[in-house]
Formats: C-alpha cells, structure tokens, sequence
C-alpha cells in the first residue's frame, strides 16, 4: 500500500490559507483528496460571502461533491489547516470523508478533541480517521500573523 505524503496536502491547504489572507479572511485552507490526487479546493470566504457556512471545509466538500457527481465523499480524505469546528465535523461525517487531517489546534471551537470530540461519538454512523498536527507550527503561524495585524 502506497504510503500518504500528509504534509505534501497540508502544504496544499496552506497556499488555500494564503489566498484567504490575502482576501481578508481567515486564513484557513482544505484540499480534498482521492487515489493521492487533489479534487476540490477551497478556502474560508465567510466575510466575502456574507455566508456563515463558507468555511473552508465546506466549500471544499461541495466542490468535491460536484466533481464526483455524489454526496458520499468514500476514498476522500480531507486536509485543513485548523482543527474543524462542529459544523464543519458535523459535514464532514455527513460526506462520509475516510479522514481528516488538520494542522494548528483550535482550542475555542475545535470539533476534534479540543471543545468536543464530534468524530469520537460512538452513536454517529460514521467515524472518519483523524489525524492532528501535520505541520501545525506553519498552519499556527499564519493564524497569528493574520490576528496580529487585524490588531495593529
């Protein structure tokens, strides 16, 4: 079995950061992957959109839909800069995505073990793999650079 370059992803989802940075937004990022190749991108647009549920994870899960003509997002494996919070794990279940891999904690609203632990509830019928802290300290940095500035 082929052996996933999680930080070849994550690195993809924080040139998604980036463009939110340099959008105004904050600076989170998803790729979505299927047989080790990118097939949805997307990138925090919640100010632009005027849209609460524009979260990079969202976005990335509909773009991925699309392409594969189906809700059920099996095989997928999902990569985001920061910890997802409850929606986001709550659609992230709901696509049946195999795996999620974050970079930086989120300890006011992280749905994977920081607030609450929406992947580990026994009852849901899903429970996709989790794995933390791929590149945490890059994905972490640009979340503070884009906070300090918004406070200078």
């Amino acid at each position: 079995m082929q052996e996933i370059n999680y930080e070849y992803f994550m690195r993809e989802a924080l040139k998604e950061a980036q463009k939110a940075f340099e959008k105004d937004e904050v600076p989170i990022g998803a790729v979505i992957a299927k047989d080790s190749r990118i097939i949805a991108r997307a990138h925090n647009l919640r100010e632009l959109a005027q849209d609460a549920t524009a979260h990079a994870e969202v976005l990335a899960i509909r773009a991925a839909c699309e392409v594969l003509g189906s809700w059920r997002l099996t095989g997928c494996s999902l990569y985001v800069t920061l910890e997802p919070c409850p929606m986001c794990a709550g659609a992230i279940i709901l696509a049946r995505l195999d795996r999620v891999v974050f970079g930086a904690w989120d300890p006011k609203a992280g749905a994977a073990g920081s607030v609450v632990d929406l992947f580990g509830i026994e009852k849901f019928n899903h429970h996709p793999e989790v794995i933390s802290g791929v590149l945490a300290e890059e994905c972490g940095t640009l979340l503070k650079e884009f906070f300090r500035q918004k406070r200078i």
